[in-house]
């Protein structure tokens, strides 16, 4: 991409999850584009890695620290973001966790819901409270899953935690209209990431077969045949933050080669 389109100079994004995978894509896609760029999730070392690459790519940026748990915690953090880089423009809530759970002592239920529902809330809202005056829209962008279209055994908590999202882009979206604040989701399938390989050698534990037999397995379910990388999903988010989506509100955008059709 080149550096003349600079579409978000001057403009401030927060990006949740932003140490790996998807979230770092998006913070340096976005930077590309000129904007300034705070950085928050529970590890500070892949933060503190990213935000290496954007003073390399010339943009502005922080880093805070914290467990989208902990709302204490969300709304400090936003705030020193804020005062660090000025008001935003926009968020993008990318933190979740992934992975099954399975009935029992050990199920996960509850990390999952309380990461990827309540972390979003809290930071959906801390955001919320930062946004810049305007009157451009400004933008919510939340990371949910094609696994919030369909069921997979074993992911009940994931399932029900990324459609739970949907519900929540749908109720905000309408809730902050009036403001011309601007709330969609982005529904990834397989994405080359740290987290979906993690997943497909649990996959190939199951099944019984290589790792390399898994993945094979996971893409002849895909019409494509094939994932999509994390610059592919930043492409979106940029887009949905961009002008060229004014308009575009309480919407769940599906990237996932194919695997799901609505």
């Amino acid at each position: 991409m080149s550096d003349a389109n600079r579409r978000y100079e001057n403009l401030h994004v927060l990006v949740s999850g932003g140490g790996t995978g998807i979230g770092r894509a998006v913070a340096l896609r976005l930077a590309r584009e000129g904007a300034a760029i705070s950085l928050v999730g529970r590890r500070e070392a892949p933060l503190r890695e990213t935000a290496t690459m954007l003073t390399e790519l010339g943009a502005r940026s922080s880093v805070q620290p914290l467990d989208i748990r902990d709302r204490a915690a969300v709304d400090a953090g936003f705030a020193a973001a804020a005062a660090a880089l000025g008001p935003l423009h926009g968020l993008v809530a990318n933190a979740g966790v992934g992975g099954a759970n399975v009935p029992g002592e050990e199920d996960r239920f509850e990390e999952l819901i309380d990461i990827n529902i309540k972390g979003t809330y809290w930071c959906l809202r801390a955001a919320q409270r930062h946004l810049s005056e305007g009157p451009d829209p400004r933008h919510l962008v939340v990371t949910a899953s094609v696994l919030g279209r369909i069921g997979v055994p074993g992911y009940t908590g994931y399932c029900a935690s990324k459609t739970g999202l949907l519900g929540m882009v749908r109720a905000l979206a309408v809730e902050l209209a009036g403001e011309n604040v601007q709330v969609n989701a982005v529904l990834p399938g397989w994405v080359n990431t740290e987290m979906a390989r993690s997943g497909l050698r649990g996959l190939a534990e199951d099944w019984g077969m290589t790792y390399d037999e898994a993945h094979a397995q996971a893409m002849s379910q895909v019409p494509t045949g094939r994932m999509s990388e994390p610059k592919h999903i930043a492409g979106l988010v940029a887009y949905l933050m961009s002008e060229d989506a004014t308009g575009i509100t309480g919407q769940s955008i599906d990237m996932n080669n194919g695997a799901w059709m609505g």
